[in-house]
């Protein structure tokens, strides 16, 4: 096995293992979504309950304690959605894509709006695809870069993104997460200041 096939095989299983011990204290819907591992990067698209997500992210911001020796750095939440009606993926899949690299960095004369526009676009295509074919309990058995490349995410824009102070990490996440909301009334808006009346 190379080291890239070990650390591919590492990541898969901490995400298993990671669902396996939520759902022993979380009990509900079963996480789904799609982890797409490149060759210097990954994309993982979950779909599950605010409860769940909060308890991955918690496991994810271990990470950020780690230095070089995580097996996963500078992750970056890139969208949190409420409410979705239905679910696009039927369950959790993983796989791997041999993506090229493109030798012009499209994200260079791009805002960080755009790029998140572009992959959150692609990721709901890919969705859409992924809904659409038939996979086997084995799970993901077609290569995804050699029957969709143009539904794939360029590694840049993954890089991109993971350099983006715009996107919060797991920590910045749910430090905002757990912060109370500071709420002031209009009626403690009043100028100029009350003054107490001495009788």
């Amino acid at each position: 096995m190379s080291r890239e096939e070990t650390q591919e095989g590492e990541i898969i299983a901490y995400h298993e293992q990671l669902f396996q011990r939520i759902y022993k204290f979380h009990l509900g819907e079963p996480a789904s979504g799609v982890l797409i591992i490149y060759s210097n990067c990954i994309l993982h698209i979950i779909e599950a309950s605010s409860g769940t997500i909060y308890q991955i992210l918690k496991d994810l911001a271990t990470f950020e304690t780690q230095g070089s020796a995580a097996l996963l750095r500078d992750v970056k939440l890139l969208v949190m959605s409420h409410n979705i009606p239905t679910r696009l993926f039927s369950q959790w899949y993983s796989t791997k894509v041999d993506a090229p690299v493109s030798l012009e960095d499209v994200t260079q004369s791009q805002t960080t709006e755009e790029v998140i526009t572009e992959c959150l676009t692609l990721s709901l295509k890919l969705g859409v695809y992924l809904a659409t074919v038939k996979v086997g309990n084995k799970g993901l058995t077609d290569c995804l870069h050699s029957v969709v490349p143009e539904l794939l995410i360029p590694t840049e824009v993954i890089r991109c993104l993971c350099r983006a102070k715009e996107c919060l990490s797991p920590t910045e996440f749910l430090q905002m997460y757990s912060k109370p909301l500071q709420i002031s009334m209009d009626s403690e808006k009043v100028w100029p200041t009350p003054t107490h009346m001495l009788t």
